[in-house]
């Protein structure tokens, strides 16, 4: 029964998602929903930006583990950069109407920062979509008690995502978001609900996971722990503003206030909402201390998964892989079309200058479906978990992609040298240092990427001016 309801919401979802689809008229349409998005329809794609693969089973198993300590990327990190963009980066990039945050290096910087960035940007969604499509996987893994094995899953549920995404485009992500936002916040609650009353009630989870150190944030006031820390928070905190995704979807707004305040309000919802998989995700321990305790130490994203099997009734069982899937799928879906529509505007689109609108649009969707290959090999072959899938994914957008952006929009000396300094030096540092540093070293390599990163476009800003006054 589980199975066919489970089947009947994959159905449905892609019937919403083909019906959005009839609304494709343009590129634009394909790729910001036609800029015409009302504010609840903004907050929910946002709030689904990373309310997927991470947040339900990543972070949840992150947190059994390592505590508040340990997820600190993803949602503090996260959350943080949706609210920092909605503050800082949607009023900007909104009034430019363009169609993706490559177009904005190009207008600000020229070509080769374009081309540079974009390729930087691209490469960040292979390990954060690859995460979703091992989710999808492991979900009709469990729910079929492993008669659909764990690989065929992840390819089944990249066909199901694929197939709305590339007719639909963002109008069929904004309006499945939308529909699955419901799924997800009613679904969740109730599922606390039914697994609280196993444990004896919120408080007593909570209790038990502050005496054993679990919520504790901040490490203690010691250099060589505090600047690991940081590293690991700003890798997602700001490593994700030039996103594709995020772009996208605050500038599908009907108008820059609702960009802004769909922004702000998805990020404080996404915050919020994350932390109920991590409780869910340690009440398993308490229910069944032995069980639940070994399946960590083999497996730990399967802790949530099967405490709903084993520990609830059927109708928790539904709403739970209900709400799993809702947030997969929104989450994928998007990620799959944000560095097709990246990749088609701002490498391949200008050696093809001719093509017109229709043409485009095909030419996006070819992309989405390439793209969608390589990152379902990925999935198939990485044995990464998700959570380390996701994170790792940012920081290449921190060390080059973020500095160009912020500094072009906020400092009016920054220069196409800057920012192609500001590219190179957080490359080669950052790559450097994954390289040659040592395993027990204080300094995550990309941390000193993105210091490098700042010095190369301060560096390369005043010399070219210096070079221009001279001349």
């Amino acid at each position: 029964m589980l199975l066919g309801f489970i089947i009947l919401y994959l159905v449905i979802s892609v019937g919403i998602g083909l019906f959005a689809a009839t609304r494709v008229r343009s590129a634009k349409d394909f790729a910001v929903a036609g800029r015409s998005l009302p504010l609840p329809v903004v907050t929910a794609t946002v709030f689904a930006t990373w309310f997927g693969a991470e947040a339900v089973l990543g972070i949840s198993a992150t947190f059994v583990q390592e505590g508040l300590r340990g997820v600190v990327a993803d949602p503090f990190g996260a959350s943080m950069c949706l609210i920092l963009a909605g503050l800082f980066f949607a009023p900007r990039l909104y009034r430019m109407n363009i169609l993706t945050v490559g177009d904005y290096y190009r207008l600000r910087f020229g070509r080769i920062v374009e081309m540079l960035c974009t390729l930087c940007i691209v490469a960040s969604y292979f390990g954060w979509v690859a995460a979703q499509f091992k989710v999808l996987g492991l979900v009709l893994n469990v729910v079929t008690e492993g008669g659909v094995s764990q690989s065929t899953g992840i390819v089944i549920g990249a066909v199901i995502v694929l197939a709305y995404t590339t007719f639909g485009g963002m109008f069929s992500v904004a309006i499945l978001d939308f529909v699955q936002i419901s799924v997800i916040m009613g679904g969740l609650v109730y599922i606390v609900f039914v697994v609280s009353g196993l444990t004896g009630g919120v408080g007593v989870v909570i209790e038990h996971a502050a005496a054993a150190g679990k919520l504790d944030l901040f490490p203690s006031a010691r250099l060589a722990e505090w600047i690991p820390f940081i590293g690991a928070w700003i890798t997602m905190m700001l490593g994700s503003v030039p996103q594709q995704d995020v772009f996208q979807r605050i500038t599908s707004a009907k108008d820059e206030r609702t960009a802004v305040r769909g922004s702000l309000l998805g990020g404080t919802l996404y915050f919020g909402f994350c932390f109920v998989p991590m409780f869910l995700a340690y009440a398993a321990t308490l229910v069944d201390p032995a069980k639940f305790g070994l399946l960590l130490e083999q497996d730990s994203q399967l802790v949530l998964p099967m405490l709903i099997l084993q520990h609830t009734p059927l109708a928790a069982q539904i709403v739970f892989f209900g709400a799993v899937l809702s947030a997969v799928m929104s989450c994928s879906s998007a990620t799959l079309l944000a560095p097709s529509v990246a990749l088609s505007e701002n490498v391949i689109r200008p050696v093809l200058p001719r093509l017109n609108d229709s043409e485009f649009l095909r030419l996006m969707r070819v992309v989405l479906v390439g793209f969608a290959g390589v990152v379902l090999g990925i999935a198939l072959w990485s044995d990464a978990s998700i959570y380390k899938l996701v994170v790792g994914t940012y920081k290449i957008t921190l060390v080059a992609a973020f500095v160009p952006l912020f500094a072009g929009l906020y400092w009016t000396r920054a220069t196409t040298q800057g920012a192609v300094c500001a590219i190179l030096c957080g490359l080669i540092s950052w790559i450097g240092m994954e390289l040659a540093s040592p395993s027990d070293s204080i300094w995550p390599p990309q941390l000193v990427g993105f210091l490098m990163a700042g010095i190369g476009m301060v560096v390369g800003s005043l010399w070219s001016s210096s070079d221009t006054r001279a001349a």
